[in-house]
C-alpha cells in the first residue's frame, strides 16, 4: 500500500497569492496538499495570534475550481493552529510556508510571518519549512520557476530521516541576479541591519513616522544566509524555537540569590 504525504500549506501573503499557488504545484508532486492561509496580506506580523475576536474561515477553490482548503481572517500561526486543532481529518506529514516574496534571513526571521506559521508547525511536534523568495526589483517575481526549485530543496530535505518538529528555514535568491549556484546549508545572519524612517508631517501638523523601504544588512557575517543569497546561493537553515541562552543559564546558577 502506497502512503501519500500529507502536507499542509500556508503563508502570510494571503490565500490568493501567487507564491502559495505556485509552490502548491510543486508540493502536489511530493503529496496531497491542503492550503490554510490568511484571507489577506500579514507581513511581519511574527509570532502575534489572534485572542479577542473570531477567526472567521472560508473554504476556497483552486483555478480549477476544485477545493483547496481555508482561507482564515487571522495570522499565520491562527492558520495552523486552526488547522491543526479544527479544520484538518488527519495531522499532515508536513507543513510548508511560503512561498514569501521577499526573502526571510537574518534578523528578519524574527519579524517573519512566514517563518512564524512554521515554528508553529514546529510547536505540533510537525516538520516544518519555511521558503522565501529574495527580490532585487519591483515585481512581478517569477514564483513558477522559484517554486520548481524550492519543491526539489523541500524533496531533498524530507529524504532524510527527520525528528518530530524539526524546523528549516529555505531561502530562494533573486533569480534577476543570475543563474542559482547550487545550495547550502548556513547559519542565520545576526550581524546589524541598517533601518530608517520618513519623518513627515500631516495636515494637522502632527509629526509621523513612515518605515523605509531599504532594510537591509550592510556588513553580514561570513557563510551565513545572508552572503549566501547574496552569492546566489539557495540557503537552507535549520532553526529551533527554544530561545534560553544555555551558557548564561550555566553561569547563573553560580549566582547568589536573595528574598
Amino acid at each position: 500500500m502506497v502512503t501519500v504525504m500529507r502536507i499542509l500549506l500556508t503563508n502570510d501573503d494571503g490565500v490568493y497569492a501567487p507564491g502559495l499557488r505556485a509552490i502548491r504545484k510543486e508540493l502536489q508532486k511530493l503529496g496531497e496538499v491542503t492550503v490554510v492561509a490568511p484571507v489577506g496580506e500579514q507581513s511581519a506580523v511574527g509570532h502575534s495570534i489572534t485572542l479577542l475576536t473570531p477567526l472567521i474561515t472560508q473554504e476556497v477553490l483552486d483555478d480549477e475550481q476544485k477545493p483547496m482548503g481555508w482561507a482564515v481572517e487571522g495570522r499565520p500561526a491562527d492558520c495552523v493552529k486552526l488547522a491543526l486543532l479544527e479544520l484538518l481529518k488527519e495531522p499532515p506529514d508536513l507543513l510548508v510556508s511560503g512561498m514569501n516574496a521577499g526573502s526571510n534571513s537574518g534578523i528578519n526571521v524574527l519579524y517573519s510571518g512566514t517563518v512564524a506559521a512554521a515554528i508553529e508547525g514546529a510547536f505540533f511536534q510537525c516538520t516544518s519549512i519555511a521558503v522565501s523568495l529574495q527580490y532585487t526589483k519591483p515585481k512581478p517575481l517569477d514564483f513558477a520557476k522559484a517554486a520548481e526549485y524550492a519543491g526539489k530543496v523541500v524533496a531533498q530535505i524530507v529524504r532524510h530521516p527527520l525528528s518530530r518538529g524539526s524546523l528549516f528555514n529555505v531561502n530562494i535568491p533573486s533569480l534577476e541576479k543570475g543563474p542559482i549556484r547550487g545550495i547550502r546549508v548556513v547559519r542565520q545572519n545576526v550581524a546589524p541591519y541598517k533601518e530608517q524612517f520618513d519623518r513627515r508631517v500631516d495636515p494637522r501638523g502632527r509629526v509621523y513616522f513612515w518605515s523605509g523601504p531599504d532594510f537591509g544588512c550592510p556588513d553580514p557575517h561570513p557563510d551565513t544566509d545572508e552572503t549566501a543569497l547574496r552569492e546566489g546561493y539557495i540557503t537552507v537553515t535549520p532553526l529551533h524555537f527554544n530561545l534560553t541562552h544555555s551558557v548564561m543559564l550555566e553561569k547563573m546558577k553560580d549566582w547568589e540569590w536573595t528574598i
